[in-house]
């Protein structure tokens, strides 16, 4: 993981990243900090958005990142861990929690 390059999905409006969210038992979106969704290429990312988000994709850009640079990132942001989406038309989504090491 940390010498590969990631892509990640940003809003043009506010730089918030796109992340996943738990739910609560109850269903709803918990108020956690979530997880920071990566993408091994950009095209992925780009799929991903005009799959699931094809009415707003304009709205959002796509940046790569070093993995060297992921654990200053998480932990500026506060994320939980991150989330390999592996799939991206699907998507499969695999989750990492954020260890002290990072």
């Amino acid at each position: 993981m940390y010498s590969q390059v990631y892509h990640l999905i940003r809003s043009k409006h506010d730089g918030q990243y796109l992340v996943a969210r738990t739910r609560s038992a109850a269903g709803e979106p918990t108020q956690e900090s979530g997880y920071l969704l990566l993408f091994k290429e950009h095209s992925d990312a780009l799929t991903y958005l005009n799959t699931h988000g094809a009415g707003i994709a304009a709205r959002f850009g796509v940046e790569s990142i070093a993995g060297s640079q992921l654990g200053s990132l998480l932990k500026r942001w506060g994320f939980r861990g991150v989330g390999v989406v592996e799939d991206p038309l699907l998507p499969r989504v695999e989750f990492l929690e954020q260890s002290r090491e990072w």
